[in-house]
């Protein structure tokens, strides 16, 4: 039983650390928000310089061209409606960005239990131990006893760096959130706020 637990240990540190390690590579800003999108959303002043913005949104990958790519395929209904199809893709694309950051939730609660179920695994097992064949040396038993608490160390060691890696990461999650409604929200105002010349109809109607 005691080599059960630690078995799982072992196993719970290490898909906490790939995790950590593959949240790490994807929560990067520039994946995230890439600086040339970012600069082309803002140097898109009227809707003759969407095609610019869609071709470096199409070149670079990321949750804020899906999102800015979306908004400009939703240029043509009213503005409410645009807004509200963005905030529905930008909800999935934050879902996607937190993907894994609960399994270091359950990592950060699971590894201490384990660790504590060790510990008294091995305290019954010591003990029952002790029941059969006395307490002949004080030593030994004081030595079985700081092997035992190894359970909970190892516990305690795996989750919290867990702790720090899945607090770290919904703030970064958060920041990047924001920044990306920031871009598209100003992205948007200036859209509709430019004049939209419609054929047949006065150069100055407004969309």
């Amino acid at each position: 039983m005691e080599t059960l637990v630690y078995v799982l240990l072992v196993l719970t540190s290490l898909v906490s650390l790939a995790f950590i390690i593959e949240r790490g590579v994807a929560l990067r800003w520039r994946k995230v928000v890439p600086p040339e999108v970012e600069a082309a959303a803002e140097s898109c002043q009227s809707r003759e310089d969407l095609p610019m913005l869609r071709r470096v949104c199409e070149q670079h990958e990321s949750p804020l061209s899906r999102l800015l790519l979306l908004a400009m395929d939703h240029l043509h209904m009213p503005k409410e409606d645009a807004t509200a199809a963005l905030e529905t893709r930008a909800r999935h694309e934050v879902v996607q960005l937190e993907r894994g950051l609960v399994v270091l939730e359950v990592a950060v609660g699971v590894a201490p239990l384990l660790g504590l179920v060790g510990t008294i695994v091995g305290m019954i097992s010591l003990f029952a131990n002790i029941g059969q064949a006395g307490l002949g040396d004080a030593a030994r038993l004081a030595q079985g006893i700081a092997l035992i608490l190894n359970a909970t160390l190892l516990g305690l060691l795996i989750a919290i760096p867990s702790l720090v890696a899945w607090s770290y990461f919904n703030r970064k999650v958060e920041t990047l959130a924001v920044e990306m409604e920031a871009i598209c929200d100003e992205f948007l105002r200036r859209q509709y706020r430019a004049p939209v010349v419609v054929e047949g109809e006065p150069a100055g109607l407004r969309r």
